[in-house]
């Protein structure tokens, strides 16, 4: 009897089991997807598409599917699957080019930023911008002191700007970091034309003066690659940035020689001058003090972004950057020979320094450059 009971009941679990999945997975025949108002626009026969207005009919096509032992939903669907397994596609015929090109997944978490990140960047300086200029050439009396000049050139030999970052990955396209940028070996320029004090101007010597930039920028990198599609085959991934910060600019001391005699007599025979009197001056010295300012910087960059190992990057970038001003103090301390007559036609060196010191008389110039470099990031 238990063993009568014991049949009876697997065989209710076999015959409810079969219900209950069908309830959970229902597998739709095409009558039942016509009366809930779907449209079937494709039937399989034997694993061959056939038209929805075919003379196949529905028995037979369930028919069919019963003698192969498969489920009617594998053999009728609303539509072909269009399933994607596998390495992403990208987007676009490869024959029209249509759609923007993506990286395929695996080439993309190769290059992808993540995480925070320091960075290190060494750059060289294909072109300083900039010149210093007097802030006092309006001035009534401009270039009247000894040592003035109108203007002249920075010079340089090679300059290579230095950066230290700290940022972090926002997305897979936006990273943001802080930097602290030094760009130092900018020289004052070797040539200069200063004044004579007549409106005319010659040739000088300068020395001393170097130039530096210590600058703390906040900067934003966007990914461009959606837009711009594979580089290199898919290595090279490229980015667009911009920054924007404080830079303190500073110039060193610098002096600015003139050996030009100048005569102050049209005649020294005897007695045309009083003994002792001024009759010229030589060797002129304009000692122009240096100075420090504080000023608003911003940079642009664009590059390409490779992949050295796991955490590890290179970025290949072009960078504009525009420093502010460089300005010097307003001191200029002036020290000239002067000449004096003997009373008798001739003349002499004094036995003194002849010394003057001028205040007010600032010089600047703007201080910008375009740099290549590479930057070194690890990622965290």
């Amino acid at each position: 009897m238990k063993k009568f009971k014991f049949l009876a009941f697997f065989a209710g679990l076999t015959s409810v089991a079969p219900a209950a999945v069908n309830a959970a997975y229902p597998v739709y025949n095409p009558q039942q997807l016509a009366r809930q108002g779907y449209v079937i626009n494709t039937q399989y026969y034997n694993d061959k598409p056939v038209a929805a207005n075919s003379n196949i009919s529905t028995r037979q096509l369930v028919a069919a599917s019963s003698a192969n032992g498969q489920p009617m939903g594998n053999n009728v669907a609303v539509t072909k699957p269009n399933r994607v397994t596998g390495a992403l596609p990208r987007v676009g015929s490869s024959a029209t080019n249509a759609g923007r090109q993506y990286y395929q997944s695996a080439d993309y978490d190769r290059l992808a930023d993540s995480g925070l990140y320091i960075g290190l960047s060494a750059a060289y300086s294909t072109m300083i911008k900039g010149s210093m200029s007097a802030d006092y050439a309006g001035e009534e009396n401009a270039f009247f002191a000894p040592g003035s000049f109108r203007v002249s050139d920075f010079e340089s030999d090679t300059v290579i700007p230095l950066q230290v970052s700290l940022g972090a990955a926002i997305n897979s396209d936006v990273r943001v970091d802080f930097s602290f940028l030094r760009l130092s070996g900018i020289s004052y320029a070797v040539n200069a034309q200063t004044s004579q004090g007549n409106g005319e101007f010659v040739d000088a010597k300068v020395s001393g003066g170097a130039i530096t930039s210590n600058s703390t920028m906040l900067n934003v990198y966007y990914n461009i690659d959606s837009f711009t599609g594979y580089v290199a085959g898919g290595s090279l991934r490229p980015y667009v940035g911009a920054g924007v910060g404080v830079a303190l600019n500073t110039i060193g001391d610098y002096v600015v020689f003139d050996n030009t005699f100048y005569d102050n007599t049209d005649d020294l025979g005897p007695g045309s001058v009083q003994p002792g009197g001024l009759t010229g001056i030589s060797d002129v010295y304009g000692y122009h003090n240096g100075g420090t300012t504080e000023q608003l910087a911003f940079q642009l960059e664009g590059g390409v972004t490779t992949s050295m190992s796991d955490g590890l990057k290179l970025d290949f970038f072009i960078r504009y950057l525009n420093l502010g001003k460089v300005k010097t103090s307003g001191s200029i301390v002036v020290s000239q020979t002067e000449w004096l007559s003997d009373g008798a036609g001739d003349e002499y060196e004094a036995p003194y320094d002849s010394v003057f010191h001028y205040t007010n008389w600032t010089e600047s110039g703007r201080l910008s450059s375009l740099d290549v470099g590479v930057r070194l990031r690890l990622e965290f």
